[in-house]
């Protein structure tokens, strides 16, 4: 009986001889590869044979790749987005006012004659969240007064105007939207020229305008701008686009209701315009008419002086007074000017003034006084010499 040992331990080639020889086989097929092309067919075969593993043991790696490269291109993607939304909204005035300054370029060149626009600084805000009335159509901005905004100021997006600025805290502002039942805007149609005013409806999200005739050239499609005339919103941003146009028989105006061209219930930026707010002159205050026939009435105060003067003229002693009265004249002018000038402060001074001159009168009117002038005035005459 022979003995074997177990298949485990069974002894072959050494492991170097192995190398050797492997070594051997691959410089051989290398070399035959390269040389004759010989393997091309082969390895085609093998490479075939093996994708599948192949594909096997990458889709790990490519799964991870894949997972990577998602989330990475929804990032840049938001990225990209919010720019070209910036760029839009910071664009929106210009492109709003297009189809206006057409039409009124057309009619400046008629009237050669135009004033020089000046360029409406704006600043970007987002909204924060909406009010909690549930009755009034308001939101709340991130900018206030710190960032330069001022109550009544219009906010726009890409796409017409949005609401004005109705509430001012330093860093935050309020914005009463135009569909809110208080608010009002001019408007203006483009195709006509219409003018009129638009109203906010409250929760139905549109707008309407109110007094208008009839037979007034407005018909659904027609786009509404600002006119400009309220002198807060700039013309020519675009507000709405007429809808319906209804037609009552018994009733002298027609119901309009427009739909609001900004996207007030989708955006989340917005554009506020800080101009300056010009308010309307005041209106010229009437003057009192003055009552004519107080001009016709006349002066008591007056009549006192005049009569005060004739009294004063009446007094002048005749002839040989003359001189006598020179001396007298001082005083009586004197008495004469301040009743003048009682009369001109009150009716009752003046007639007290002018009893004063009466009682002063008599005394030159009378003879005896007279002649006491004259004694007094021989001595003169006397001392100075005959008169040549």
């Amino acid at each position: 009986m022979e003995y074997s040992p177990p298949p485990l331990f069974k002894q072959g080639a050494s492991a170097r001889a192995k190398v050797i020889i492997f070594s051997l086989i691959a410089i051989s097929l290398l070399v035959v590869d390269a040389r004759m092309n010989a393997l091309t067919m082969v390895r085609r075969v093998v490479g075939t044979a093996l994708y599948p593993l192949q594909a096997a043991a990458l889709a790990p790696r490519d799964a991870l790749f894949a997972v990577g490269s998602y989330f990475t291109t929804i990032g840049s993607l938001q990225r990209e987005n919010d720019e070209l939304h910036r760029r839009a909204v910071a664009n929106a005035q210009s492109l709003q006012e297009n189809s206006y300054l057409a039409n009124e370029n057309a009619h400046l060149r008629r009237l050669l004659s135009a004033d020089v626009r000046v360029p409406v600084k704006s600043i970007m805000a987002e909204m924060l969240y909406d009010t909690r009335d549930p009755f009034t159509r308001k939101i709340v901005l991130n900018r206030g007064s710190a960032h330069g905004l001022a109550l009544g100021q219009p906010v726009i997006d890409e796409a017409g105007v949005v609401g004005q600025v109705t509430r001012l805290f330093p860093y935050t502002s309020e914005v009463t939207l135009l569909t809110d039942k208080d608010q009002a805007i001019s408007v203006q149609v483009v195709r006509s020229g219409l003018r009129s005013v638009a109203y906010g409806r409250g929760q139905s999200g549109v707008l309407e305008l109110r007094f208008i005739a009839a037979n007034a050239d407005i018909k659904p499609g027609d786009a509404l701008v600002t006119s400009g005339i309220d002198g807060v919103f700039p013309a020519g941003l675009a507000v709405a686009a007429v809808t319906t146009v209804e037609h009552k028989s018994g009733d002298s105006f027609a119901q309009i209701v427009c739909q609001p061209a900004a996207g007030i219930s989708r955006n989340k930026q917005f554009l506020v315009l800080l101009n300056e707010l010009k308010p309307p002159p005041p209106m010229p205050q009437e003057e009192p008419k003055k009552d004519k026939s107080k001009k016709k009435m006349k002066d008591p105060g007056k009549e006192a002086a005049k009569d005060a003067a004739k009294d004063g003229a009446k007094a002048a002693p005749p002839e040989g007074a003359r001189d006598s009265a020179g001396d007298a004249k001082p005083g009586a002018d004197k008495d004469a000017a301040k009743s003048a000038a009682a009369a001109k402060a009150t009716p009752q001074a003046a007639v007290k003034t002018a009893a004063r001159a009466d009682s002063a009168a008599p005394p030159a009117r009378s003879g005896a006084p007279a002649n006491a002038t004259e004694k007094r005035a021989a001595p003169a005459h006397a001392s100075a010499g005959p008169k040549p």
